[in-house]
């Protein structure tokens, strides 16, 4: 998995143990942790998680963690009756902007 730099890009110097939990333990221990669950489980509960509870920015950031990780938009059609319609429409509007570019 690619190194995780965006806590201290953003928070560094404002927030910098946060970041280093982000970047670090979050990021750099658990996600990579690929023998206990893979980067799409991973990515289908956080998505999943991030959808339902409406944090919009940050599941836009994970969005385009999803994808190369095997994830598609469909995760969005299937949360949509378990986490509401309205919160689906707004997530495929962040989706359509990061699976319409092509790689």
């Amino acid at each position: 998995m690619e190194k995780q730099t965006a806590g201290r890009d953003q928070l560094g110097d404002f927030a910098p143990k946060f970041a280093e939990l982000n970047d670090d333990v979050l990021f750099g221990e658990v996600w990579s942790r690929e023998a206990q669950m893979s980067p799409r489980d991973r990515s289908l509960i956080t998505c999943s998680a991030l959808m339902a509870q409406g944090l919009f920015p940050q599941l836009e950031a994970h969005m385009a963690i999803v994808k190369p990780n095997g994830v598609t938009q469909e995760l969005i059609t299937h949360l949509a009756f378990y986490s509401g319609w309205p919160k689906a429409w707004s997530a495929f509007g962040l989706a359509n902007k990061i699976y319409a570019t092509e790689d």
